[in-house]
């Protein structure tokens, strides 16, 4: 384990929904102080009820990123994913704490939350996972933006039959699917919906897309694993009145439109992990995979 120095001022993330009462983010708070590291809580979303019911003061994210060195986050991997793009632009890596039942992108459980005053000490390492930049192009302009640390995925309505989608990759065209939708993932995704939809699994400090269809209704409609130094381009190859719809990292659906072109390219932004143990991503399927399957929000 590399020793690096520079933590001074550490911000406490916990979903409440997943940190009950932020009963972990409390006892890392006692770990951090003793180990002489400034912390402030701050909380991803609003809860219901508001934020005076935990007994701990909450400042609002936005502005404690401009003075912090560290996100704590404490959920599962959703929580590190609605962090992701606003920690990558700021270049604050962020730790995971896993309160979800699997959880591919926290170093710790909560039995070993005596690790983090190893922070003050500089022993941490940190692991860059590249993103993903997502455009929607509408008769020239650009009428949907998104970044990604998981996946983009392109998906069929929930009445609408088989759709087709034609995915190109720079002047390349990579096939016609049809099927239920595509996902584009980073290979910190591989491990997500792409996994499901039959995808490979891929070390997640590569640089790569991986493009997985949703259920294919041809033989052949495999996976592919591709270069991220390029463009890849999904566009339904036709519509009438069928719905199709993009999600980024598991967000808010974009309704498509006949001729739109969804194009997916490498952030310039990477989101940044820092790992406290020496677990490998092979360990953590292994533990993880025979415990149940399933996304933690």
């Amino acid at each position: 384990m590399q020793s690096v120095s520079g933590l001074k001022r550490v911000i406490l993330c916990p979903n409440p929904y997943r940190d009950k009462g932020l009963a972990a983010a409390k006892e890392a708070d006692k770990i951090l102080r003793g180990a002489g590291l400034a912390t402030v809580f701050c909380l991803p979303f609003k809860p219901e009820g508001g934020e005076g019911q935990y007994g701990v003061p909450c400042r609002p994210l936005h502005q404690e990123l401009r003075s912090s060195d560290l996100i704590v986050a404490f959920g599962g991997d959703g929580t590190i994913l609605h962090l992701a793009r606003a920690a990558s632009m700021r270049g604050i890596p962020v730790l995971g704490v896993n309160l979800g039942s699997l959880g591919f992108m926290p170093d710790l459980e909560v039995g070993e939350l005596g690790l983090l005053k190893n922070l003050a000490a500089g022993q941490y390492r940190r692991e860059k996972r590249m993103m993903l930049d997502v455009g929607v192009i509408r008769e020239g302009r650009t009428v949907f933006t998104g970044s990604a640390l998981n996946d983009a995925v392109v998906t069929k309505g929930a009445m609408a039959r088989v759709v087709r989608l034609q995915i190109t990759t720079g002047e390349d065209q990579l096939g016609v699917f049809a099927g239920d939708g595509v996902v584009v993932a980073t290979p910190t995704g591989s491990t997500g919906y792409s996994l499901s939809a039959g995808g490979p699994i891929v070390e997640p400090t590569a640089q790569n897309f991986v493009i997985s269809p949703i259920c294919a209704h041809t033989v052949f409609s495999k996976s592919f694993v591709l270069s991220a130094s390029g463009t890849v381009t999904v566009a339904p190859a036709e519509l009438n009145r069928k719905q199709v719809y993009l999600s980024v990292d598991g967000g808010r659906a974009f309704a498509l439109r006949q001729g739109d072109k969804v194009r997916i390219c490498r952030s310039r932004y990477e989101t940044e992990l820092l790992r406290l143990t020496d677990k490998s991503i092979y360990e953590i399927l292994r533990t993880k995979m025979t415990g149940g399957i399933g996304h933690e929000k």
